[in-house]
C-alpha cells in the first residue's frame, strides 16, 4: 500500500487529515492577506502608530533591497524581522529620551540585545542600497516617443 502526504507527515495515521480535505493551490482562498500583501501582520488593525511605522520600515527595506518583487521571501521575512526590531528600538529610544526616569539596567540589556540582533539581521540582508534598474525597455521607450 502506497503512503500519502499527511501518512508520512504524521507519526500515527489515525491523526492525519484526510486527502479529500486538502485544497489545491492556486484558489482564492490558498494565500493568506499578509502573503497578497493586504495587510502587514494578520489579524492587527494596521491604523495604530506602531502598525503604520512597521509598514513603513518593511517599505524602506524593500526599497533599498530593489523592491519586493526583487526580493526572496526569505528576505522578505528577515525584513518584516528586521522592521520589527526597529520599531522596538524606536519605541525603547522615545522613552529613554523622553527624560522622565533614566532607563534601567534591564531596558538596557533589552536594548543591547535588540541592537545586536537588528545588525545580524541587517548584515544577513545587505546593509547597502542596491538601486532598482530604471532603464526603459525598448517597447517602452519607443511608445514615449511618439
Amino acid at each position: 500500500m502506497s503512503k500519502n502526504l499527511c501518512d508520512i507527515a504524521t507519526e500515527n495515521p489515525a491523526d492525519a487529515v484526510p486527502t479529500s480535505s486538502l485544497r489545491p493551490l492556486g484558489g482564492p482562498t490558498a494565500r493568506t492577506r499578509v502573503t497578497n500583501g493586504a495587510v502587514a501582520i494578520g489579524g492587527v488593525d494596521g491604523r495604530t502608530l506602531w502598525a503604520r511605522r512597521y509598514k513603513d520600515v518593511v517599505a524602506l527595506h524593500a526599497s533599498d533591497l530593489g523592491g519586493a518583487d526583487l526580493m526572496s521571501e526569505a528576505q522578505k521575512a528577515l525584513v518584516r524581522r528586521a522592521a520589527t526590531l526597529v520599531v522596538e528600538l524606536e519605541r525603547l529610544e522615545a522613552r529613554f529620551a523622553s527624560g522622565d526616569k533614566p532607563p534601567s539596567e534591564r531596558e538596557l540589556d533589552l536594548y543591547s540585545r535588540l541592537a545586536g540582533g537588528l545588525r545580524r539581521l541587517l548584515e544577513t540582508i545587505g546593509l547597502e542600497r542596491r538601486p532598482r534598474d530604471t532603464t526603459p525597455t525598448i517597447t517602452a521607450y519607443l511608445r514615449a516617443q511618439t
